[in-house]
């Protein structure tokens, strides 16, 4: 029995267990079957095989279902697309960045304010000032069955779910403190927001690291605050040589004041020692003038004259009879030494 198609179709003869095809050499059922059997086994390899690099984990999904969730490795699933497989980076730390775009990263990166960007950035202050606030979210995927089946469109969520934490927490604050000095305050909050919100929704992100890149006025208004920021940068130095002054000058007077109570104390102390020392000695010479008074008298006498004889100058010792002691005098060089 034979059968032939359009044409020059294979001829099969059951009888014979062979199949002839023009153009090809004759081929038992056998060869045939094995043929087949490999082709078979290569469709199931090519489409049941799959491997999960070391960062990712695979989800399984049979006929659209999650069915289970695959380790690094590689791992075998039901073929011809009736189990599909979904790579998720889970060791990986993703990024994303909000108020300007990375055109080129290296050692001289290249940015874009692209609209969307700027549309990001500008946020309302809590004073109602307006500032434009750049950051960067770094976060992973915890849980691969909820970032891929809780919410559809998991990166426009979380992107818009950045952004309204950011809004919120940027319009508590003053835009001083956004632009200043509340900064890492405001990153940390955002954060935690951020996080709080990944969790109502369910989608499987861990918020790993918020910060704030840049925060700037906008143009149109970037002179006056620039020049609000130097008068404020001038009134603190101001202040701070103000302060300076004051921890040289008081210090230097206390100093100065302490260094003049001492002084007085110490002179103070002086002249009652010196008194009370003369006092002593008053009372010793008057009981040493009690016990001999003219040996006492002529002694203070000599001692007086002692100390002022010396003081005195020139001195003549004569008799009181004596006559004619003006050559003795000496005038001449008297006048010389007043005339000079």
């Amino acid at each position: 029995m034979s059968q032939s198609g359009w044409g020059q179709g294979p001829i099969i003869d059951l009888t014979g267990g062979r199949i002839r095809i023009p153009g090809l050499p004759q081929m038992s059922g056998a060869m045939w079957r094995a043929g087949l059997l490999i082709v078979a086994v290569l469709l199931l390899l090519f489409t049941g095989y799959y491997q999960v690099e070391p960062d990712e984990v695979g989800v399984v999904q049979r006929f659209g279902r999650f069915v289970r969730t695959t380790d690094p490795g590689p791992h075998l699933k039901i073929p011809f697309g009736m189990e599909t497989v979904t790579k998720v980076p889970v060791q990986r730390q993703l990024k994303m960045e909000f108020g300007f775009r990375t055109l080129r990263a290296g050692k001289q990166s290249s940015f874009e304010v692209t609209p969307e960007a700027r549309g990001e950035a500008l946020m309302l202050t809590g004073d109602l000032n307006v500032a434009m606030v750049e950051w960067i979210v770094q976060f992973r995927v915890k849980d691969a069955r909820a970032f891929l089946f809780h919410v559809r469109d998991v990166p426009a969520t979380f992107r818009y779910m950045s952004e309204a934490a950011m809004r919120a927490v940027v319009g508590d604050h003053a835009v001083d403190e956004v632009l200043t000095i509340g900064r890492e305050e405001i990153a940390r909050k955002a954060k935690v927001e951020l996080q709080g919100l990944c969790d109502q929704y369910k989608i499987g992100i861990e918020v790993q690291q918020l910060v704030l890149q840049d925060v700037n006025p906008p143009d149109p208004v970037k002179p006056a605050f620039n020049e609000v920021n130097q008068a404020i940068q001038e009134k603190e130095r101001a202040i701070n040589d103000a302060w300076a002054d004051y921890n040289k000058a008081v210090p230097r007077a206390q100093g100065e004041a302490e260094q003049a109570v001492r002084s007085a104390e110490g002179y103070a102390l002086e002249r009652v020692n010196n008194a009370e020392g003369d006092a002593k000695r008053f009372e010793a010479l008057y009981e040493e003038y009690r016990k001999a008074p003219a040996v006492t008298k002529k002694r203070l006498y000599l001692e007086t004259m002692a100390q002022v004889i010396p003081k005195a100058g020139r001195k003549l010792v004569i008799d009181d009879k004596a006559r004619g002691i003006l050559p003795l005098l000496q005038l001449e060089g008297e006048k010389a030494e007043v005339k000079q």
